[in-house]
């Protein structure tokens, strides 16, 4: 069987599943392909002609198993995400690597130094410390387990600190906080599919509205910001309630999910 042939395969049998996706791939096409390939380290522009080895197919084999009797997202199979070209390391300790922050950061200029508020895996910080490469960069977040998975991404280039977003960051001050916080509100938490709650809860409810720790992250930001500084907050499907929240705050939407607030905007 040539790789084309089991991508097909895998393809196909992820279709008749009615798996969900959203853990760095939308069809059961490109989840077939980064399951197999990964599975194999193999680059994604791999030969689809080459032969699969007997070996690499039972492995191959054993994790199509996983995906669709226990819904485990293909992520965590691997213990492997990739945001924005890089790879992570991942695992249920943290959300799996896909806020639209990181296809910002081109946009942001030059700041100096750069917090990354609810870090998770890291890969936000990282992202940053390749767009900023002279910045100043700090992750923070409220879990141990997440740090420890943080760590093995970002090594020394950047500080972590377990931090309740900024209790233990007082007197620090930056010139961009970027922040992707749990927002999932309690509606849509009852509705998640199967994949979904093998991430840890921790990182996506929000309470009734989504909205639970951004309320404290727009409060509680401008003492953590420069002049002129910005905050980038991700915030999913809870921006109406957000924008009925706060009708006078003058929101910038770099994406239909992100929010930007200048520190001179925010009073």
């Amino acid at each position: 069987m040539t790789l084309g042939e089991l991508i097909a395969d895998t393809e196909s049998r992820f279709a008749a599943a009615r798996l969900s996706y959203g853990h760095g791939t939308t069809n059961p096409r490109d989840e077939a392909a980064f399951l197999v390939l990964r599975a194999m380290r193999l680059p994604f522009d791999a030969d689809l002609s080459r032969r699969v080895a007997a070996s690499s197919a039972v492995r191959v084999e054993a994790l199509v198993r996983r995906r669709i009797r226990e819904r485990i997202p293909v992520a965590y199979l691997l213990n492997e995400a990739w945001l924005d070209g890089e790879r992570f390391y991942v695992d249920e300790r943290v959300l799996i690597p896909r806020s639209h922050i990181a296809f910002l950061l081109g946009k942001l200029g030059k700041p100096k130094r750069v917090l990354d508020l609810c870090t998770g895996s890291g890969c936000l910080a990282l992202l940053a410390a390749r767009a900023f490469p002279e910045a100043d960069i700090v992750a923070s977040d409220v879990s141990a387990e997440a740090l420890a998975v943080a760590k093995k991404n970002v090594g020394k280039r950047i500080r972590l600190v377990r931090s309740d977003l900024f209790d233990a960051l007082q007197g620090e001050r930056f010139d961009l906080i970027l922040t992707n916080p749990p927002y999932v509100d309690s509606t849509a938490m009852r509705k998640l599919p199967r994949e979904y709650r093998h991430e840890p809860r921790l990182g996506l409810a929000a309470g009734a509205d989504g909205l639970a720790l951004v309320h404290r992250i727009l409060r509680e930001a401008p003492a953590h910001l420069r002049p002129r500084g910005r905050l980038l907050c991700e915030v999913g499907d809870s921006r109406r309630a957000l924008q009925r929240a706060y009708p006078r705050l003058p929101f910038e939407w770099p994406h239909a999910s992100v929010l930007m607030l200048r520190r001179e905007k925010m009073g």
